[in-house]
């Protein structure tokens, strides 16, 4: 049975299309609340929201690992991009990758609402959110965002193991201000880590050269990454998907 908060076609066809990942944004204003931390749907994608519910509603039970995010971790799931990869390092795995491409933290809480993980019992959950954030909350308002959504992910998901991965980095020069951003606001979310339920890594300067710029081999588009990227990103994580994944 389909979940009742789909809208009609009709009503689906003229909603607005989505943010841009890599476009450039402004410094954000304050805000009369932080929308970071409300969920929210994007009513261009609940189609695809609901076949991860469907999908998810089969594999209840028989899932190990849950990933989530935005679209550098949806495109684990693209095959020009991180699909052989993610094969060759997991393919034995029980996964579920539930991100979509263009998700802000308030869209991964509102997925939560929707029972994206009801009937999964976990045992490692990955992830990775608020690079599309940054156009419009403030650094504090992302990483309350995040640690909404771990407090989410603990309460559905008391048994797992939650590996929140750093923000990458992106922009091509280390003078961009997305850089120093992204520091600040992985600064904050670092300490949601306990070292037992809740763990923090970053991998981000894995991507960089020496000089702190951020090859097009390795990101194309200074936001996502290649699949030399991916392999990167793969043999970063390993040792923690080996320690709590069981190979099946």
């Amino acid at each position: 049975m389909k979940s009742p908060f789909l809208p009609p076609l009709a009503f689906l066809l003229i909603a607005g299309s989505a943010f841009a990942e890599g476009a450039p944004w402004p410094m954000p204003s304050p805000l009369p609340g932080n929308s970071a931390t409300q969920p929210a749907p994007r009513l261009e994608w609940v189609q695809r929201v609901q076949e991860n519910l469907d999908r998810s509603r089969k594999t209840a039970g028989a899932v190990d690992w849950v990933l989530d995010g935005d679209s550098i971790t949806d495109f684990w799931q693209d095959p020009k991009r991180g699909a052989g990869v993610f094969a060759e390092h997991f393919g034995k795995l029980r996964t579920i990758d539930f991100a979509i491409a263009g998700d802000r933290t308030q869209h991964v809480l509102w997925r939560l609402a929707q029972g994206q993980v009801e009937g999964l019992h976990p045992r490692l959950i990955t992830l990775m959110i608020g690079t599309n954030n940054l156009r419009d909350n403030s650094d504090e308002e992302i990483a309350a965002g995040i640690a909404a959504i771990v407090a989410d992910y603990r309460k559905r998901c008391p048994a797992a193991v939650i590996l929140i991965q750093a923000i990458f980095p992106r922009g091509e020069l280390p003078t961009d201000p997305a850089r120093a951003r992204i520091k600040a606001i992985n600064a904050i979310i670092a300490k949601l880590a306990d070292g037992k339920n809740v763990i923090y890594l970053d991998f981000g300067e894995k991507f960089l050269a020496p000089d702190g710029t951020l090859p097009r081999e390795i990101m194309p588009d200074f936001l996502h990454p290649s699949a030399k990227g991916y392999e990167i990103w793969a043999a970063a994580i390993r040792p923690i998907v080996e320690k709590y994944v069981p190979a099946h």
